[in-house]
């Protein structure tokens, strides 16, 4: 199983983003006065005490009139609560609890989700003030305050968040199948896909976007191959707010390319690449996961014989960070490539799971700086001594030199280029950790 997944929830201005960047270590959300300013569900890695997590900041509510609102509480504490393992609720102990937290605090209530309460902006820990035990009435259990602004209390804060994450052993899968999940915005023809691949109707297919409302799994034999298919649910048809569907999307594709060994990000031909589908395809990035791009509905456009090559320097061009990702055109509604999909979710599988011995390793790598001399700096030249691979999923490769600040972007990516030659690794991007050699 993947890593477990915290999201935080509350209503605007009450520091849901700046205790997410103080528990993440650096500033990723955007943090300001005026409420609503997290425009799109951010995440980030985060640990404590030996725990590795999945943070969530989930942006607070937006409603554009007092008949919005009890909608917008309820759809955002709902999508907390489908996706994450742990809910952090945050609450302002200068404003009291509101009608707003009241209605937050029914949902979760009934939720079979643990919930840690927290109360912000207390500025004297050692001093409580008495304001706090109303949040008792809550009914979410004791209150633990904080201040996100001076980081106090944090630390007892995630021991209350990790209490609730399961033993290791009991996340691992027992089973041998290949997790794949079918990533995108909604509408893209995810439920279709996977269908399609099963032989059955098992997802609902409609042509309204969020039809899907949970994440659901497959299991499914073929090609000499198990696997399990997360199909990533949009966001629910009652709310009709644009940015609000992919808020929704977006934190549902977290939890699915944790959960993953492979993902395929499934892109509409007929709308072609969009923000939200490189947004998307980021999260498996970042989270060095194996990867196919599959553009959907290739059976509904008119083509000619340059359409694909168009198709093609576009996704190359907006997903340039990720060229190792083999592409593909498909047709979940015929079946076109879908095999051949299937097929190329084995290779990528077994690519991020390749071990290369050192020695062979350290040959390829003495070749490549023999025809590409490494870097300098007034002389002083980039040496590598060394190299061994750490681990797969994605592979990552540990490089020995004697200066790490030597070694540039642009010739780590030249080593990178050098090792796919050599190796192939389609489909999965390919970690490198510098150090240096007289580190201890």
């Amino acid at each position: 199983m993947g890593k477990p997944i915290v999201a935080v929830v509350g209503r605007p201005n009450v520091g849901k983003s700046t205790l997410f960047n103080k528990i993440a270590g650096q500033r990723i959300s955007i943090v300001e006065d005026t409420p609503g300013v997290t425009r799109d569900r951010v995440y980030a890695s985060a640990d404590w005490a030996g725990h590795d997590f999945t943070l969530i900041d989930t942006g607070g509510l937006e409603p554009d009139s007092y008949d919005f609102i009890a909608r917008q509480i309820f759809d955002q504490a709902q999508i907390a609560i489908e996706t994450a393992d742990v809910i952090m609720f945050i609450v302002d102990i200068k404003t009291g609890i509101t009608d707003q937290d009241m209605q937050v605090a029914n949902v979760l209530r009934r939720a079979q989700k643990p919930v840690v309460l927290i109360v912000n902006k207390i500025d004297n820990m050692k001093t409580l003030p008495p304001d706090i035990y109303e949040f008792y009435s809550l009914g979410l259990g004791d209150p633990v305050p904080i201040s996100s602004g001076q980081g106090l209390g944090l630390g007892d804060m995630l021991d209350e968040v990790v209490k609730y994450f399961k033993p290791k052993a009991e996340n691992e899968e027992e089973d041998d199948a290949i997790k794949v999940a079918v990533i995108g915005k909604p509408n893209v023809g995810k439920s279709s896909l996977i269908n399609k691949i099963l032989g059955e109707d098992r997802l609902i297919v409609s042509d309204i976007p969020g039809t899907t409302r949970d994440a659901i799994d497959s299991y499914i034999e073929r090609l000499g191959h198990k696997y399990i298919f997360i199909d990533t649910a949009g966001m629910r048809r009652k709310s009709k707010v644009k940015e609000n569907i992919e808020r929704y999307s977006l934190i549902r594709a977290v939890s699915a390319v944790e959960r993953a060994d492979v993902c395929i990000l499934l892109i509409s031909a007929e709308e072609g690449i969009t923000d939200q589908d490189t947004k998307i395809a980021g999260i498996a990035h970042e989270r060095g996961k194996a990867a196919i791009v599959a553009v959907n509905k290739w059976d509904a456009i008119e083509k000619d014989d340059k359409t694909m090559n168009k198709y093609l320097k576009t996704i190359e061009k907006e997903l340039a960070y990720m060229p190792y990702a083999p592409k593909m055109f498909i047709s979940a509604k015929t079946g076109q490539r879908v095999t051949n999909l299937l097929e190329m979710a084995n290779t990528v599988f077994e690519n991020t799971n390749m071990r290369i011995s050192t020695g062979v390793l350290n040959d390829v790598l003495i070749e490549a700086t023999a025809m590409n001399e490494p870097p300098n700096d007034k002389g002083r030249f980039l040496k590598i001594y060394y190299a061994t691979q750490a681990s797969v999923k994605p592979p990552t490769f540990i490089l020995f030199v004697n200066d790490s600040g030597l070694l540039h972007f642009s010739y780590k990516r030249y080593l990178e280029n050098q090792i796919r030659l050599a190796f192939g690794f389609k489909g999965t991007p390919i970690h490198f950790v510098v150090r240096n050699k007289s580190d201890r």
